[in-house]
């Protein structure tokens, strides 16, 4: 089988393009290939395919082999392997998603994607809660939490610390994702504020663990500290593998700017 070798921030993919064929088994295909002992290594699968309603579709599966709605650095990966190989001339490229068709354009060198637009309503996200989830506490251990909830077409959940240098992710991620409040389960951003069009953030990928960097997880950290009125509706989001610029516009919709690079073609025996 072949395959590319991707990466936007640090968050890596495995991508297949499978156009033209069906391939089966990608939930096994996937836990196997992104094993990093055992396999290629990566944080996800992106498969390629064609699409009835847009120029292509993507279908994205986490490590553990679960498929989810999108992904925020995996929307730039693809779209930048369909423009690097000339599968389409296209500035602006209609990709569908679980989440709906997203936009990803070039600009200046790196990708701009309309993310659409967020969705507050806490049993919509999910969360079973009525109404916008803001500062809701949540009890971990011993510790309890002020949870804000948003869907970029999948779920979050953002957590402000004071300092998030040195929080211990790899302990309350989990237990956070798994919590009985989130029927689908949930990422999760632990984000502390520097200013007022600037935040840090380390991320829990649900499915997947700890990654360099979430697409879908900056534009809902951006999402939610505005509404908190930490910062504006244009935020720099730092991420362990680099910065996304992220402006949530006027007309409600969220729009992601950021790298993705290709690292290296090969093929697997099976």
């Amino acid at each position: 089988m072949k395959f590319t070798k991707m990466h936007a921030l640090g968050n890596d993919f495995i991508v297949l393009d499978s156009r033209g064929k069906q391939m089966e088994g990608l939930v096994a295909l996937s836990i196997k290939l992104c094993h990093r002992r055992f396999g290629i290594g990566a944080d996800q699968v992106l498969v390629l395919e064609d699409s009835e309603g847009a120029d292509f579709r993507m279908r994205i599966f986490n490590a553990d082999g679960s498929e989810v709605e999108m992904c925020g650095n995996g929307i730039r990966a693809m779209a930048k392997y369909v423009w690097d190989r000339g599968l389409s001339e296209k500035d602006t490229l209609s990709i569908e998603t679980m989440a709906g068709i997203m936009r990803p354009a070039h600009s200046d060198g790196l990708v701009r994607v309309d993310m659409g637009e967020p969705e507050l309503e806490g049993r919509k996200i999910p969360v079973d809660l009525d109404g916008r989830v803001v500062d809701h506490p949540l009890k971990v251990d011993e510790r309890t939490f002020l949870i804000t909830c948003v869907s970029m077409g999948n779920p979050h959940a953002v957590i402000f610390v004071d300092r998030v240098g040195d929080f211990p992710l790899s302990y309350y991620g989990p237990k956070v994702e798994h919590h009985g409040l989130f029927p689908n389960r949930i990422n999760v951003e632990f984000v502390e504020v520097i200013g007022s069009g600037e935040v840090r953030v380390k991320v829990w990928e649900r499915g997947t663990g700890e990654t360099m960097a979430c697409g879908t997880g900056a534009c809902a950290t951006a999402v939610a500290s505005s509404i908190k009125g930490l910062t504006g509706r244009e935020v720099v989001v730092h991420l362990d593998g680099g910065d996304l610029r992220i402006e949530w516009a006027e007309d409600n919709r969220i729009y992601m700017t950021g790298p993705a690079d290709e690292v290296f073609e090969g093929e697997i025996n099976l």
